[in-house]
């Protein structure tokens, strides 16, 4: 059977002031050990750890961080089917929405406006076409049929997602949304936003979807490595970040199919799964940001991202093309 998505996230948080907490547990032997969470968030294994020298402020920090993570995963999580995010597809309406909800719509509707419908977090009934096909006993390798494609094109479309502070309603019969491409961006930013409230001003956050606050205690930027998406375990390049995040993208993330012509990353025009670059990594001063970048650029030709990236302050877009050459447009 078809696995879900789950790209490894990894929640790594590191104080500013020197020395170390750690949780009080009988698990924890090493008084120099960080103070540190596991668990599961947003489909995927998630962990945190802060390096702090006082341990009462550090655990209150990590039970805070979890909190806020639980919240979110209450609100996105596909995987859940108690969350708001499945009830929305399940009923077609919430009635009273969360406010996180209700932000992280807005911001993924004002990102669809921007990238002209790249980015679409109606593309989930693509989603749910390809999972169907590839879980089946006998999948044809060209996909889902023509007409099953149509069908699974007339629910689509950020239109028809009305998103208010008392309602959130989809329009169009069989109609589903992901947040996939953006929520995790929205988690990092919250956790950031967290940290920053406790007064921590050289930090790291890396859920995916990575910022940083500040450089690092020595003043230096923190030196990030962008994973290689068809080498798991190597890195193509590393990249500099001070005040900023970076987000990657690329369908060797996820493949329905050996060959790959089948992934996670859904044109919301033609449903069909672009092959046009190896990976999309983009800097920008948001986490959010970053993620709902990356995943629309992995859509789009070259020329209108480069308009998008010189539109908008401080994002950097960095491409790797089928041919393994490096684009790079914004500082």
């Amino acid at each position: 059977m078809l696995q879900h998505l789950t790209r490894r996230r990894l929640i790594v948080i590191a104080a500013s002031a020197a020395g170390s907490a750690f949780l009080a547990s009988s698990r924890f032997a090493d008084a120099n050990a960080p103070v540190r969470w596991q668990g599961s968030a947003l489909g995927a294994q998630v962990s945190i750890e802060i390096h702090h020298p006082d341990r009462a402020e550090a655990e209150r920090l990590v039970e805070r961080c979890v909190l806020e993570v639980r919240g979110l995963e209450q609100q996105f999580s596909l995987y859940r089917t108690d969350s708001a995010i499945s009830i929305l597809n399940r009923t077609g309406i919430l009635v009273a929405p969360d406010a996180d909800m209700v932000a992280l719509l807005r911001t993924s509707l004002r990102f669809a406006e921007i990238t002209g419908g790249a980015f679409d977090p109606t593309v989930q009934p693509l989603w749910q076409l390809h999972a169907d096909h590839f879980s089946s006993e006998k999948p044809g390798s060209d996909g889902p049929s023509p007409l099953q494609l149509t069908e699974a094109l007339a629910k689509v479309g950020y239109a028809g997602l009305l998103v208010g502070e008392n309602r959130i309603a989809l329009l169009r019969r069989g109609a589903a949304i992901t947040l996939n491409g953006i929520a995790q961006g929205f988690a990092t930013d919250r956790v950031v936003e967290r940290l920053r409230q406790a007064g921590l001003s050289t930090t790291l956050v890396n859920m995916g979807e990575i910022r940083a606050i500040g450089a690092r205690p020595e003043g230096t930027p923190w030196r990030v490595g962008l994973g290689d998406p068809d080498r798991p375990g190597l890195l193509t390049e590393t990249v500099d970040l001070v005040d900023r995040a970076v987000a990657t993208s690329a369908g060797a993330g996820f493949r329905f199919d050996v060959k790959g012509r089948f992934t996670h990353l859904f044109d919301p025009v033609t449903g069909r799964s672009p092959q046009r670059y190896r990976s999309v990594s983009v800097m920008a001063p948001t986490a959010t940001e970053a993620d709902a970048l990356s995943t629309a650029f992995s859509l789009m030709p070259l020329a209108v991202i480069a308009e998008i990236v010189a539109a908008r302050p401080n994002v950097q877009a960095r491409i790797t093309d089928s041919n393994g050459t490096l684009i790079v447009y914004g500082a």
